[in-house]
Parts: C-alpha cells; sequence; structure tokens
C-alpha cells in the first residue's frame, strides 16, 4: 500500500459509482488495546461481501482521510484512511494504519467477491 492520493482516489470511486459491488469495511482497535488494566475495552464492526451500489462516493480530508459512499438512503463511510492500493483484480483498498503500522480501519470495494 501507498499514501493516499485524494485525485486518484477520487477518480476510482468515481469509476465505480452506480455498478453493483462488495464491500469490505471493517474498523477495529485490536485485541492489543484491551490488555492491561486500565486499558480502553476492545472494539471492532466487520462486514465483508456486502453488496451495495452507491450514486456518489467522496474522499475528503487533509490525512488521515474519510471516505463516504452515498446509498440511495443513507451513508457508508470510514474516517482515519491513510493508504490505498488497487488490487491484480481492480478492486479498491483503502486502509488507515496507526502511527505503529497497525490497521485501525479497513474500506473496500470490488466488483468481484473479496475472499472469505
Amino acid at each position: 500500500m501507498r499514501p493516499i492520493v485524494l485525485d486518484q482516489v477520487q477518480a476510482i470511486l468515481n469509476g465505480f459509482a452506480g455498478k453493483s459491488l462488495y464491500l469490505h469495511l471493517e474498523t477495529t482497535n485490536g485485541a492489543y488495546a484491551g490488555e492491561g488494566a486500565g486499558q480502553a475495552m476492545a472494539v471492532c464492526a466487520y462486514v465483508r461481501n456486502a453488496a451495495v451500489q452507491y450514486k456518489q462516493g467522496r474522499i475528503t480530508g487533509a490525512g488521515p482521510y474519510r471516505a463516504g459512499l452515498q446509498m440511495e438512503s443513507g451513508w457508508i463511510y470510514a474516517e482515519g484512511l491513510t493508504d490505498f492500493e488497487v488490487d491484480d483484480q481492480g478492486r479498491l483498498l483503502l486502509a488507515g494504519h496507526d502511527a505503529e503500522g497497525r490497521l485501525a480501519v479497513a474500506l473496500q470495494l470490488g466488483t468481484t467477491p473479496f475472499p472469505l
């Protein structure tokens, strides 16, 4: 992965608008966050291969970034994004990594399902 380039990611989001897609959305502060006395509890959200079709996709911010997908009757968004790549199947992989390189958030879109 490499650091997000707004214009490149926005162009990819624009190209996916109106298409039937598969979504992977994950947030986590990791199990390590709950270790030790007085530490915050670990939290996570995970969605894999949800069928979506959005009207408009936007990426904004000065880094870390926020990406939002405007659905027919609401929004999907991920905040804290730092890196991206397009894989060999043309899927957009967005991720947010903390200062130690650990994954905090992922938003991925593609026309083919993600492996289980």
